[in-house]
């Protein structure tokens, strides 16, 4: 395995710390004070901002840029050209760097091409966010989710595939055979 590879095109600022096998390709910039994990991807051309929190095994496609207050968990993917926003109400001539709001995608989570998260929100895990949706508010762990504005459109699984309903309150997938069941606004996979 490799250590660390960082494309020479790229610039990795002082204090940034990056987890082993991870890869950094063309032209990317990773700020001071961000942590990046284990075995992770970051395309050509990704911008990580100061302080940003990536965990292990996550893949962040090409022309991505991740603001300040952001936080990745483990297992994420994030498509091509999404952006995540740090300020509600942004000005040129007024700073606002003690407004950043933090954002949380959770384990698992799959973000699409060209969607743009607004700051403030949780993203759930094994969520599923289809390309160019606009995020505006908190999304359920296994939501499927998509639209400008996002709306739910239905539940979808660990491997990635849209669940089924099979009886009242309890889901399965065609795929991989998981069940789960929903409760009070919550779905959880069922062991």
């Amino acid at each position: 395995m490799i250590e660390v590879y960082i494309h020479q095109s790229s610039i990795v600022d002082e204090g940034a710390k990056i987890g082993k096998g991870t890869k950094i390709w063309h032209f990317s910039h990773i700020m001071s004070n961000t942590k990046i994990g284990y075995n992770c991807i970051l395309g050509q051309n990704v911008y990580v901002g100061e302080g940003v929190v990536i965990g292990d095994n996550v893949k962040i496609q090409n022309n991505v840029s991740i603001y300040k207050g952001a936080i990745i968990k483990d297992d994420v993917f994030i498509g091509p050209s999404v952006v995540f926003t740090n300020v509600i109400n942004p000005r040129s001539y007024i700073e606002r760097k003690n407004e950043f709001k933090k954002t949380i995608i959770e384990k698992g989570a799959s973000i699409g091409a060209n969607s743009t998260i607004v700051c403030g929100h949780i993203i759930g895990k094994y969520s599923f966010v289809g390309a160019g949706t606009i995020v505006t508010k908190d999304i359920l762990d296994y939501a499927l989710c998509y639209g400008n504005p996002f709306k739910q459109k239905g539940w979808i699984c660990e491997c990635g595939n849209k669940l089924n309903r099979m009886i009242k309150r309890k889901w399965y997938c065609k795929k991989c055979y998981k069940k789960y069941k929903y409760n009070r606004s919550i779905l959880y996979r069922l062991d």
